[in-house]
């Protein structure tokens, strides 16, 4: 039986601006470990908004409303009074627009070991970097200019640098927004790739607007409608054999003005 290693009780999340805006509505959902679990849906039907309420992003947002609970490895992730930046560093999160901290390539990485002091001295801290660079395989591209400054890579470069950022720190979960969207189809295959081998030993959340993407890298697709999960189920079987009247359409190639949708996504 595959562990649960994040887990959705009952979450929502509302806007609360000029009208009450229910974007994400009493979703449940468990995460199982050492997979990747891609969440697709119309644009503006919540993808984000869910994927942010993971991470408790949404504390620094003025004018929403969170809840219900998340759970990680059983352990409330609001309901605490563990501080949100060690939660954050067990819940990774990697946007969709690439943006690195403005420091070298080197202390992109460094940065969080540093802050959560996970290393035991410089050697071991070089190593660190190194690793992490290997990992999302960047090292052969920039092991010759650590030092310079992480905003000078290519965008796709900087993508694969922000998740190597993130693994640094040991995460139980990386949570991933449209990390393609973003980037030249070379670089995309190129994050794809790097997604696809970190699968193999990470628990993995991806927003996707793909469903070919969906189906090249998912474990577990999540089908997500109006903020609410119409259906969850292994990859194969979602697209094979949707057990939903309404994923069967959209996996069959809806029309885009059938599934336009106005929530925030």
């Amino acid at each position: 039986m595959t562990d649960t290693v994040l887990e959705a009780e009952d979450l929502a999340v509302t806007y609360t601006g000029d009208r009450r805006v229910e974007a994400v509505k009493g979703v449940d959902l468990s995460v199982p470990a050492n997979r990747l679990t891609a969440i697709i849906g119309p644009s503006g039907c919540g993808k984000s908004t869910f994927l942010k309420a993971l991470d408790r992003l949404h504390d620094i947002q003025p004018g929403v409303e969170v809840s219900g609970e998340v759970y990680l490895r059983g352990d409330p992730v609001y309901g605490t009074d563990k501080p949100a930046p060690e939660l954050r560093r067990r819940i990774g999160y990697v946007p969709q627009d690439p943006t690195p901290l403005p420091l070298s390539i080197y202390e992109n990485v460094a940065y969080g070991l540093r802050i959560h002091g996970m290393y035991d001295s410089e050697r071991d801290l070089n190593d660190r970097v190194e690793q992490y660079l290997r990992q999302v395989d960047l090292w052969d591209e920039v092991d010759d200019r650590l030092d310079s400054p992480a905003a000078e890579l290519s965008t796709g470069q900087i993508q694969r640098l922000c998740l190597a950022r993130s693994l640094a720190v040991e995460p139980d979960v990386l949570l991933c927004d449209e990390v393609t969207s973003a980037l030249d189809p070379i670089s995309a295959e190129n994050v794809e790739e790097t997604l696809a081998r970190l699968a193999e030993e990470y628990t993995i959340v991806m927003v996707t607007h793909s469903m070919d993407q969906a189906k090249r890298l998912a474990d577990e697709v999540v089908f997500l409608y109006l903020g609410e999960v119409i259906e969850a189920n292994d990859v194969r079987s979602f697209f094979e054999d949707p057990q939903h009247e309404r994923t069967k359409r959209f996996v069959s190639g809806p029309a885009e003005d059938e599934y336009a949708v106005s929530n925030a996504d």
